[in-house]
């Protein structure tokens, strides 16, 4: 099993979800390779690899403009998500990272920053028996820009009253990974 460390100036940790605490990607790739296809669209894994941590809504008009569709996005992420909810006994926990959210757990202020929305970020958390491990929990639901802009690792930090440079991120993706960087926060590349 990988070993992470946190360093002793940590004061708060911040974590993504979804391919950081939860193993939920392949999972979110075949929702997504789903969607897609009953939309009768071509599957372009790499492109949906590429666009990791962003918000479905934003990844649907991206694949709109690349691809000259016209899907409505709130219709393609509810198709998603229906094929996700029906197979959500598949995801598991990353040992590694689960492991140090349980560790300080209640020793350390902790938050989840994803660009996941509430429900699924939610319904995660609790499969994987962590939810309560953060009371600070902010997803695409809450209306700050996506990763890679720092605005959701910079509200975490306030809201957990940790200054941001006191903070260690855990991601997994590459815009996360610069998000976290971009608020001044130590990035913990968990792959």
């Amino acid at each position: 099993m990988r070993d992470i460390e946190v360093p002793e100036w940590v004061r708060g940790l911040i974590f993504d979800c979804d391919g950081t605490l939860v193993d939920s990607m392949p999972l979110h790739m075949r929702s997504w390779e789903q969607a897609v296809a009953s939309l009768g669209g071509a599957w372009d894994p790499e492109f949906f690899t590429s666009k990791k941590g962003m918000p479905e809504r934003h990844i649907v008009g991206l694949y709109n403009e690349r691809y000259g569709t016209d899907w409505d996005p709130e219709t393609t992420v509810r198709i998603k998500h229906g094929f996700f909810h029906a197979h959500a006994d598949l995801f598991q926990p990353i040992p590694h990272v689960v492991r140090i959210a349980r560790e300080y757990c209640g020793r350390l202020p902790m938050a989840v920053a994803s660009g996941g929305i509430r429900e699924i970020v939610t319904l995660e958390l609790e499969a994987i028996q962590v939810a309560d491990c953060f009371p600070v929990v902010l997803t695409a639901d809450d209306g700050f820009r996506p990763k890679p802009a720092p605005d959701l690792f910079l509200e975490a930090a306030r809201r957990l009253g940790v200054p941001p440079e006191s903070c260690q991120v855990f991601e997994d993706g590459d815009l996360g990974l610069e998000a976290a960087r971009a608020a001044g926060m130590l990035a913990t590349d968990v792959r």
